[in-house]
């Protein structure tokens, strides 16, 4: 994959959408496949990193490991090792994930009126159905 020069007019304009555009920014800080998902699995609490693994069966180590890094450099969430034998970490949101939680619901809520118009079913983490084909 070829890496776009800093200087580039692709790089200007990502910015100045960045500094204008707030939908931009907040894809810049939640977009892609998996962050919201990371995000909606910390909303009820800290979890270590083999429990959002579990939570996501489907991520590759190196996505989680990823996202993780790129949600903590955003101050989404906090990354905390604790100094205790055998060492473990765990991710918190801060206050600025937590205050994504309206936004993932919303996410949420949309997508299950969405499926409904569309006819597909949808299971949620416990497991009901809460749209039927």
């Amino acid at each position: 994959m070829t890496k776009i020069k800093e200087s580039s007019t692709y790089n200007a304009n990502k910015e100045i959408a960045l500094q204008t555009c707030p939908v931009t920014y907040v894809m810049n800080k939640i977009g892609g496949h998996w962050k919201p998902i990371i995000l909606h699995h910390l909303l009820s609490g800290s979890k270590r990193y083999s429990e959002i693994k579990r939570a996501m069966p489907h991520i590759t180590e190196k996505m989680l490991i990823q996202h993780l890094k790129q949600l903590e450099g955003d101050n989404l969430l906090i990354r905390e090792a604790k100094p205790v034998v055998p060492p473990y970490v765990t991710y918190t949101l801060t206050e600025a994930g937590q205050e994504l939680e309206s936004v993932i619901n919303a996410m949420a809520a949309w997508a299950f009126r969405d499926m409904e118009r569309s006819g597909f079913a949808c299971e949620m983490d416990n497991g009901v159905t809460a749209v039927s084909n």
